[in-house]
C-alpha cells in the first residue's frame, strides 16, 4: 500500500487540530503509561502542595510550548524523515502534557491561563526555525531540550523528598527530552552560537516565571 502524501494544506489542518486538542488538554497519547501511577500519594503540607502544584504547572507550559515548536518545524521540514521526527517527537510529548495536566490537578491548582498563548508563539518560531533550514531546525531541538533537562533537574531538586509520584514523572520526562535531543544531534543539528543560546534562555525564563503564577 502506497504511503499518503499530504499538502501543506492538509499539514495546516492538521496544525490546527493539534493546537486545539493541545489547549483544551485532549492530546493523541502513546501506549505508555503514567510513571507516576506506580507511586502512592505522599503526605504534603499545604504549601508543598502548592509548590508541586506550580512547578508542574510550569512543565505543562513548557510541554504544550515544546508541541508547538515541534509542530511548527515539522510544518515547513524540508526533508520527509525531518517532518516525521519532528511529528513522532510531538506525539512523545503528548504524554508528557497530560501527566503534568493531571498531576497539577491532583494538586488542587490548574494549568497555565496562557497556554494559547505559549502554543501558537513556539509553532511561529518552529515554523521560522523549519524555513531556516533542517540543521538549524534540528539545532534548535537539540538546545530547547537540552535547556528543558536543565529546568528539569532543578524542579527535582525542589520536590517533597517524599513526593516520588511527582519525581518519577518528571524523570522519565527527562529521559524523553535526552532522546529527543540525541535524536536531533544525530539527524544533523548545527550547533547554536552562544548569543542564540543565552536569547533562548532568556526566552523560557520568561515562560517559567510567568506560568508559576498565572
Amino acid at each position: 500500500m502506497n504511503a499518503r502524501h499530504y499538502s501543506f494544506l492538509d499539514h495546516v489542518l492538521m496544525n490546527v487540530d493539534t493546537g486545539v486538542r493541545t489547549v483544551l488538554g485532549q492530546p493523541l497519547l502513546t501506549e505508555r503509561p503514567n510513571p507516576g501511577e506506580s507511586h502512592g500519594e505522599a503526605p504534603m503540607s499545604d504549601q508543598e502542595r502548592d509548590l508541586v502544584g506550580r512547578l508542574m504547572r510550569i512543565n505543562h507550559a513548557g510541554e504544550v510550548s515544546a508541541q508547538g515548536l515541534y509542530q511548527g518545524q515539522a510544518l515547513t521540514a524540508k526533508l520527509p524523515q525531518v517532518r516525521d521526527k519532528m511529528a513522532r517527537a510531538a506525539l512523545e510529548e503528548n504524554d508528557h502534557l497530560e501527566w503534568c495536566e493531571r498531576r497539577a490537578k491532583e494538586m488542587g491548582t490548574h494549568v497555565s491561563w496562557l497556554n494559547p498563548f505559549w502554543y501558537f508563539g513556539s509553532l511561529a518560531i518552529g515554523a521560522a526555525a523549519g524555513l531556516a533550514g533542517d540543521k538549524w531546525s534540528l539545532g534548535f531541538v537539540v538546545e530547547t531540550e537540552h535547556q528543558v533537562c536543565r529546568h528539569l533537574d532543578e524542579h527535582l531538586a525542589q520536590l517533597p523528598a517524599q513526593d516520588h509520584k511527582t519525581r518519577a514523572i518528571l524523570e522519565q520526562m527527562k529521559e524523553d527530552e535526552m532522546h529527543h535531543a540525541d535524536i536531533a544531534q544525530a539527524a544533523g543539528g548545527a550547533a547554536f552560537p552562544e548569543p542564540v543560546k543565552k536569547l533562548m534562555r532568556l526566552s523560557a525564563k520568561v515562560m517559567t516565571k510567568t506560568a508559576f503564577w498565572i
